[in-house]
């Protein structure tokens, strides 16, 4: 993905006019294919500057895509007055220094800590040998596995980096192992009731989060574990937070 900047510095009596006619233009940018997100912002300080932060999938799609369609036709039409207005327009690429400020708890805090994730995982891995389906994949588990996997959730999830070896160690405990969807979606479901079970937070926000992540770590997983799966053991840590998630991507 890339970022466009925007910078406009609007007159006060134009002000009202200017924002309106935003208000009218993000009806053709929200439909563009080509358009992650965007958001306009005025300046506290300095009423007449704005800043529009728009995150297009890439530099080309912006230029090639969206403004070679009827779409841009659509937006510039509602904007074109204020053109003359643009301080800056450029592209800027995402370098990977992000993260979510201590005014928001993490899932991790939100959850309990490290504390509750290790019930959890205790509890999960207790049933697992009861488990038709699961009981062959964890048949040669390690006496800490559960212990481990609470460690590198409680990373994921914001707390501290503890998870001896990184996602290249993850990774390679899923190499080779063949596993299959049925067991995957057991994997999930089990430890979605196990999380019911030991009192997990049951808000909607935490749960769709914590659900949203045993999925994508589950079916990560699972394309690892094929024949003929080469993954890239650099690559970092993911990190998982609250509402519409991020796609992970490498630094």
């Amino acid at each position: 993905m890339i970022v466009e900047y925007i910078r406009y510095r609007v007159p006060a009596e134009r002000r009202t006019a200017f924002e309106a006619a935003y208000r009218r233009a993000a009806g053709p940018l929200s439909r563009a294919p080509q358009c992650v997100d965007y958001e306009l912002t005025r300046c506290t300080e300095d009423a007449e500057n704005y800043v529009l932060r728009i995150r297009w999938t890439s530099t080309r799609d912006h230029l090639e895509g969206f403004r070679g369609s009827e779409l841009f036709g659509e937006f510039l039409a509602e904007i074109r007055d204020y053109v003359p207005d643009i301080q800056e327009m450029r592209h800027y690429e995402q370098i990977g220094v992000e993260g979510d400020g201590a005014a928001t708890p993490t899932l991790y805090e939100w959850a309990g800590g490290a504390e509750a994730l290790d019930r959890l995982f205790t509890a999960f891995y207790r049933r697992v040998p009861q488990d038709d389906v699961l009981a062959p994949v964890f048949a040669d588990m390690h006496p800490d596995h559960a212990k481990h996997v609470a460690t590198w959730l409680s990373e994921v999830f914001g707390g501290p980096p503890a998870y001896a070896g990184g996602h290249a160690r993850m990774v390679g405990r899923h190499l080779g192992r063949a596993l299959t969807e049925p067991q995957r979606r057991r994997w999930v479901a089990l430890l979605m009731d196990t999380a019911d079970e030991v009192g997990l937070p049951a808000d909607p926000e935490f749960r769709s989060a914590f659900a949203a992540y045993l999925e994508w770590g589950s079916r990560m997983a699972l394309l690892l574990s094929q024949p003929g799966a080469d993954p890239k053991l650099d690559e970092p840590m993911p990190r998982w937070g609250w509402g519409a998630v991020r796609p992970w991507q490498p630094a």
